[in-house]
């Protein structure tokens, strides 16, 4: 493993020992250090109640890979929170949701960049379709 994996997966294992010993509302979003919609949506999410750590990382594909995120699945950003990850511009209700179900998954994720998210300038156009990141294909956990 080169030294930057095992930064990331040392990072990673810290931060999640810390959030399933912690509060729940303690996300760390990993982002590309050039991408500005990351850091509007980390804005969204603490004026929904969320302190959020945001870290900039040139890893974000090796980090997804890790972490079990499909490409198909890939987010904007990654955000790990209390033992899950949440893959992109996710809405705080449905990340709530996710917490206080607690499904035996790995995460969710809104793939890619849709206009109109949390954090995205723009009219949303249609509903989004939030997967479940796990084994086996993916499934709709929720429509927002």
């Amino acid at each position: 493993m080169n030294g930057l994996a095992g930064i990331i997966v040392a990072l990673v294992l810290s931060l999640t020992a810390e959030s399933l010993a912690g509060d729940a509302r303690v996300a760390t979003l990993y982002k590309d250090p050039d991408c500005g919609c990351c850091e509007g949506h980390a804005r969204y999410l603490e004026a929904n109640g969320f302190k959020v750590d945001v870290k900039p990382t040139q890893g974000l594909a090796m980090l997804r890979k890790m972490l079990g995120v499909p490409e198909s699945l890939a987010g904007c950003h990654t955000i790990v929170i209390d033992g899950y990850v949440v893959e992109g511009h996710v809405s705080a209700p449905t990340i709530r949701r996710l917490l206080a179900e607690r499904p035996k998954i790995t995460g969710i994720s809104l793939p890619g960049m849709p206009v109109g998210s949390p954090g995205m300038e723009g009219p949303k156009s249609q509903p989004f379709v939030i997967y479940e990141i796990g084994p086996g294909e993916p499934k709709t956990y929720a429509v927002e």
